[in-house]
């Protein structure tokens, strides 16, 4: 496959990566994503005959390719409940463009799998954890998992060769926030790469009240408390996190700041839902839908012309907007559009 320049949207953005979501279910309900009371015993999930095949998402993932794609990330819900996903890291690890191959998950199944994704031709691992203390960890993913697993999941990723391990850590007010220092101190010096993110509006069902977001700027401040930091270069183009290094070689953080410091003009992602939605943003209200033109026939040139019409057509800018949207919001107490949550298309 000759490789092309990427297509760009309506704002010059280029199309890089594809996050692929592979399934809408997760064994946690932490409520800044899944809640409970909304995600409970008697919610309906997808079943499997509306999720994309593999081989359907491995047709997406070659029409990306056409258009830019150079990395894929594999998401949910929590993507190791997919049965034989390392099937499809090694379908995918076969495709001619493909550059890099990641993994977003929960961690307490990740022990288990570690080698396999590996041998499979998995790339890197990004593992979601909030606290070390496990009243607080329990109290952030609603579950009574011991935190032991999910450490042995992060030990056993490193080992696999699926390094730098990056640990993600969504900070929430009152609820977390006061476990930061501990993080850092306990990554400090070791392998994985820890980054903070602020708690954001994603979805309809979390509740958010942006009274809870602890700013990066805090979140700094907070470390280098204890700690100097230095700040240091993004390591390639659109990446999301700023990077601090500790003054005395222990390693480095990252700080996602949706929020206080929205980064969209570097946005260079799309989003593919379990049943084949493309989405051109984390908040989009409504998206594409791909399943039904693989599963009517269409060509690989149809359905790379659709993508490219997608993505072509794409000017999203939630998070720039979003200050200006809330002030309006609550002036006129008018609703915000309805949209899709975090679940359903992945981080």
């Amino acid at each position: 496959m000759v490789l092309v320049p990427a297509t760009v949207d309506l704002l010059q953005r280029p199309l890089r990566d594809l996050r692929i979501s592979v399934t809408d279910r997760c064994n946690l309900r932490c409520p800044y994503c899944m809640p409970r009371e909304v995600f409970g015993s008697d919610f309906r999930f997808m079943d499997r005959s509306e999720l994309l095949s593999f081989e359907e998402i491995v047709r997406v993932a070659r029409a990306g390719v056409q258009h830019g794609v150079r990395k894929v990330r594999l998401t949910g819900g929590e993507p190791l409940l997919r049965r034989e996903l390392a099937s499809l890291v090694e379908m995918l690890a076969q495709v001619r463009g493909i550059e890099d191959i990641a993994l977003t998950t929960n961690g307490t199944a990740l022990a288990a799998h570690a080698q396999t994704l590996a041998q499979a031709g998995l790339d890197r691992v990004t593992v979601s954890l909030d606290a070390l203390e496990e009243k607080a960890f329990h109290s952030m993913s609603d579950s009574r998992y011991p935190l032991a697993r999910v450490l042995a999941g992060i030990d056993a990723a490193h080992h696999a060769g699926l390094s730098p391990v990056k640990v993600n850590m969504v900070v929430r007010r009152g609820v977390n926030d006061h476990c930061v220092l501990d993080m850092a101190d306990y990554f400090r010096g070791r392998p994985e790469t820890l980054r903070f993110i602020e708690y954001m509006d994603v979805g309809e069902s979390n509740g958010w009240n942006i009274a809870e977001v602890v700013p990066a700027s805090e979140l700094l401040a907070c470390i280098e408390s204890r700690w100097s930091l230095e700040r240091l270069a993004p390591s390639h183009e659109g990446e999301v996190a700023t990077r601090w290094a500790y003054s005395d070689g222990a390693g480095e953080i990252g700080v996602i700041h949706s929020v206080s410091q929205p980064f969209c003009g570097g946005c260079t992602r799309a989003r593919l839902s379990a049943d084949g939605t493309l989405y051109t943003c984390l908040f989009a209200n409504h998206g594409a839908d791909l399943r039904a033109l693989l599963r009517s026939g269409a060509g690989d040139a149809e359905l790379a012309q659709r993508l490219a019409d997608v993505w072509g057509g794409r000017s999203d800018r939630y998070s720039e907007l979003r200050a200006l949207r809330h002030a309006r919001e609550e002036q006129h107490r008018q609703p915000r559009a309805k949209r899709i949550e975090m679940s359903y298309i992945g981080g």
